[in-house]
């Protein structure tokens, strides 16, 4: 809670980087909706396979795999698990269903982290418990040796320390001087230090995470797994946390690493989430139906670029070509020429397309 306290007692701007990840995103999430509206068929692929690294993935992070064969098995089925790495995979699968069916109605809260610690530690005996003996993050050096790499808050502070920090975060989210997603890394960074539990600290700060941006209106993780995008920037994860982590305790750190950091993921994530969609083939017609649909929709008279806005996925050419089909049909006219030439639907619109 020492980035959100230090930003609550004095914030004047963002770093130049931020600023742009912020712009960027803010441009993500306004296109966001026009994406959603594509072929179901390809959105439910991308969830299923974004729920399967997203388990398999937040999980590896910190050491714990299971069988290739069986990673659809235990995501999905209900078998019997064969040891306690299934059963953390497992737990983690089901904090995510939770998130993505109730974000709406999950707070951020102590009694949703703790929920959320419960889910992914499945039956081991400290299970949505706060840490009840002092432990640091200790880092195993190649040659054997190990060091400290930060000193976590004490067991008896965490309560109070984690308390201060849901209600730190919940406070600013009302009183908007902090961009929402500078304080949601903010957040993510204080947690980390503070290391409430004994173990599964990582994991929980992901699916944190991943609430957070739903509730900010970022929903990527939902098709793109957030948690495999932090797998394979491993290091810059682990650097830019000790980076900002130092000094943490006096309220002298520099957190601006690691909210870039996050920042950088939700991007790469919304990247991605537009080549995929790109990457499906689309079966024979549905862009047009698309095109039509849209259309269909318009009161009056309407652009190409309108039509573009809506679908993104339909390039201006095959807009084109779509339209040229339905003006030979007298299903729509031209009202101008040019490039902002105006169209419109005639009289004979309804009756071709019933």
């Amino acid at each position: 809670m020492m980035t959100l306290m230090l930003f609550s007692q004095k914030f004047e701007s963002v770093p130049a980087a931020t600023s742009w990840y912020l712009a960027d995103l803010g441009e993500a999430r306004g296109k966001q909706e026009l994406f959603t509206r594509q072929s179901p068929q390809r959105l439910k692929a991308l969830r299923e396979h974004a729920l399967i690294e997203s388990a398999v993935s937040s999980n590896r992070i910190e050491g714990v795999e299971v069988d290739k064969s069986r990673i659809a098995t235990v995501v999905f089925g209900k078998p019997l698990l064969l040891d306690r790495d299934e059963e953390e995979v497992r737990g983690y699968r089901q904090a995510l269903t939770l998130i993505h069916e109730q974000s709406l109605k999950l707070s951020v809260s102590e009694e949703t982290i703790l929920q959320l610690h419960r889910l992914t530690r499945g039956e081991i005996w400290d299970a949505g418990q706060y840490k009840e003996k002092d432990g640091d993050i200790i880092e195993k050096l190649p040659d054997g040796r190990s060091r400290v790499r930060f000193k976590t808050v004490s067991a008896a502070q965490t309560p109070k320390r984690m308390k201060e920090l849901v209600e730190l975060y919940n406070d600013a989210i009302l009183d908007r001087k902090v961009p929402p997603l500078v304080l949601m890394a903010a957040f993510n960074l204080d947690f980390l230090c503070i290391h409430p539990f004994r173990d599964g600290n990582g994991r929980v700060s992901r699916l944190l995470l991943l609430l957070q941006c739903y509730y900010l209106g970022f929903e990527v993780g939902r098709y793109i797994s957030l948690e495999r995008l932090i797998e394979q920037n491993k290091e810059c994860y682990y650097e830019t946390l000790e980076q900002s982590s130092q000094g943490w305790h006096e309220g002298k750190h520099d957190p601006w690493p690691y909210i870039n950091y996050i920042l950088f993921i939700i991007k790469s994530a919304y990247k991605e989430f537009e080549q995929r969609l790109g990457e499906f083939q689309s079966p024979k017609g549905e862009k047009t139906g698309l095109v039509v649909q849209a259309i269909e929709k318009t009161v009056g008279p309407f652009s190409i670029a309108e039509l573009q806005n809506a679908c993104p996925n339909v390039s201006v050419d095959m807009i084109r070509l779509i339209l040229k089909k339905l003006r030979a049909k007298n299903q729509v006219e031209c009202l101008g020429r040019g490039q902002n030439a105006r169209w419109e639907k005639t009289n004979k619109w309804q009756l071709g397309n019933t």
